[in-house]
């Protein structure tokens, strides 16, 4: 029997009995069609998960039987916070799955001279939203007890001045060197910056150089803005993290 893992928004405790939110009971009774008794793993994004089993299914409601605690072992040792210039539609997404899944620590969504999108603050929340739900689901899928921050979009001079006590990193194809010339960062803590579509300007890599940015490469190829977070962040895992 397979096991559905369900992130819910609320306080867990063990041995307790609560409504499941409207979201989650659409995907455990509508959508995976899941009967009373069927057993749940349920997670809130604050560490571990909870060992649990629907009860209680009506038409348009149901409870959650929650039993005991689970303590997870898989976030890595490294925390890499990645500011990744926004790229358009399904991209981003696709950058912010696969970054979650990769192990990251947290994502800084960042606006850049070659960064496409503009949008203003109404639309840019609900993306914000969107962009928190894709690392939900990915932590969901994964197997992750802990769900990392979706930050709101900031410009790319704003952040690169806020990264403090960190090993910092641009990823810039220019450079020539290679991400095992850097001593490991002794509070385990990175700053990882990537490009847009079309890479950094010039003066965004000088700019975050003068911020202690170092550039560096990961190969002679070039990679997509969305596929760069899931080749940096096993690089650096297998350097100085989990793997």
């Amino acid at each position: 029997m397979r096991i559905p893992r369900i992130h819910v928004d609320l306080p867990l405790t063990e041995h307790t009995t609560f409504d499941l939110p409207d979201g989650a009971f659409q995907h455990c009774c509508k959508v995976l069609r899941l009967k009373e008794d069927h057993p749940i793993i349920l997670f809130n994004g604050q560490g571990g998960q909870y060992n649990a089993k629907l009860v209680n299914v009506e038409k348009r409601s149901a409870q959650i039987a929650v039993f005991d605690f689970v303590e997870l072992h898989n976030e890595s040792p490294l925390q890499v916070t990645i500011g990744q210039s926004i790229s358009r539609g399904e991209r981003m997404d696709y950058a912010i799955q696969k970054a979650v899944e990769s192990g990251v620590y947290k994502i800084q969504p960042l606006f850049s001279e070659r960064c496409e999108v503009r949008l203003n603050d109404a639309r840019l929340e609900k993306r914000v939203q969107h962009w928190q739900q894709v690392a939900i689901s990915a932590a969901e899928q994964s197997g992750r007890g802990v769900v990392p921050e979706v930050g709101f979009p900031i410009a790319l001079e704003g952040w690169v001045k806020e990264c403090k006590d960190m090993l910092k990193l641009a990823l810039h194809h220019h450079s020539a060197r290679p991400l095992n010339e850097f001593k490991q960062p002794n509070n385990q803590q990175v700053a990882l910056l990537i490009g847009p579509e079309g890479g950094l300007t010039e003066a965004e890599v000088t700019l975050a150089e003068k911020e202690g940015f170092a550039a560096v490469a990961l190969g002679p190829r070039v990679l997509r803005t969305e596929t760069a977070p899931i080749v940096a962040l096993t690089a650096l895992n297998l350097l100085w993290g989990d793997i």
